[in-house]
């Protein structure tokens, strides 16, 4: 009888104890519940963003850059779903695949089009940019006060530049008789900067000059600095002419029926990341990406940058000016205000160079 006394008590305490430990956990659980962060909000818009070259280029970083910014932004209402490395649009569909929904934004470079960015091409000429940071600044910031007719169709939501490109070389090229001859490669107004300067340009993709380098097929190329260090070319290229030329411009876009659409505080928002990109891009083409390759090179492979005495300087610089005079016939003769455009392009870049 007294055993199953005891039993009885020890069955009624544990009961008790459960029914505790059970209220408790069950608070807990609601607790928990209310401190928990909610879930994420699935995207209301989703936008497809395209581009040639691979992510870790700098134009596919802004890219990667600009989506962050625009999902942080709108607190994850829109969603960014990047496509480098031409997985949705190559270079030459680009716009025109923006233009038939293939892709909502589309990052192509102008330079290479010069035929249907006529006004735009003016930043591409040698107008004397120390760097990305300054041209990129300029090139939205004329774009924005000249509205050219090229983009009507398209809202353009940033826009980049290269550096200015600098030959780089097997031999030294301090001055037009050591330059004369030299077989590089360079692309859009660099074929005529070299021609101007007593160089032979070759046109060739960019993924074939390491080995085009090596066999002898071309002595160096003219392009902007990071190349040394992407493509490994501080491996044989050892020294950079000191002089820098012609900027590449990028320009990312959308269809502007498609811009329209969209609610008021998202192209708020979009708008407002236009001149904030320029510059986020410009300083980490310089700083990061060029700096960073001119470092290990010297480092690495001892490159040499080459001077030009004041004299050669100032020589380069009157071969090339014809082409600014060139350009603005051209362009003049299409009804485009170029004169204007050059001049402001000038004013701005002395303006972006104080600062």
């Amino acid at each position: 009888m007294n055993r199953l006394k005891s039993l009885s008590m020890f069955a009624s305490r544990f009961a008790s104890r459960f029914a505790c430990t059970g209220a408790i956990a069950s608070l807990l659980a609601g607790a928990a519940a209310l401190a928990a962060p909610p879930l994420a909000r699935a995207a209301e818009i989703n936008l497809t963003y395209a581009f040639f070259a691979p992510a870790g280029t700098f134009p596919g970083r802004q890219m990667a850059h600009w989506a962050e910014e625009v999902s942080k932004r709108t607190n994850g209402k829109v969603a960014v779903k990047t496509f480098p490395a031409g997985t949705l649009l190559g270079a030459r569909e680009m716009y025109d695949g923006v233009s038939k929904g293939v892709a909502d934004i589309g990052l192509g470079a102008p330079s290479y089009d010069p035929g249907r960015f006529p006004l735009t091409s003016g930043i591409s000429l040698p107008v004397g940019f120390p760097d990305a940071t300054v041209a990129s600044r300029v090139l939205w910031e004329i774009t924005r006060e000249f509205q050219p007719k090229e983009f009507e169709n398209f809202k353009v939501i940033a826009m980049f530049t290269t550096e200015p490109g600098y030959i780089q070389s097997r031999k030294p090229a301090s001055s037009a008789a050591e330059l004369a001859g030299m077989k590089l490669r360079a692309a859009g107004t660099g074929v005529p900067v070299l021609k101007a300067l007593g160089a032979a340009p070759v046109g060739m993709p960019m993924p074939e000059v390491p080995q085009s380098v090596q066999t002898g097929v071309i002595d160096g190329t003219m392009t902007s600095r990071e190349v040394l260090q992407d493509f490994k070319l501080a491996e044989t290229l050892k020294y950079v002419t000191d002089y820098p030329t012609v900027v590449v411009t990028f320009a990312a876009v959308m269809d502007r029926k498609r811009f329209d659409a969209l609610p008021a505080d998202v192209k708020k928002v979009i708008e407002d990341l236009g001149p904030e990109m320029a510059v986020w891009t410009g300083q980490y083409h310089d700083k990061q990406n060029v700096g960073g390759a001119l470092e290990w090179a010297k480092r690495e492979h001892k490159l040499q940058i080459v001077p030009l005495s004041p004299q050669e300087r100032a020589s380069w610089d009157a071969k090339l000016a014809p082409m600014q005079a060139e350009w603005i016939k051209e362009m003049s003769a299409k009804g485009l205000p170029a004169e204007k455009y050059l001049a402001r392009v000038r004013e701005l870049r002395d303006q972006f160079m104080k600062r």
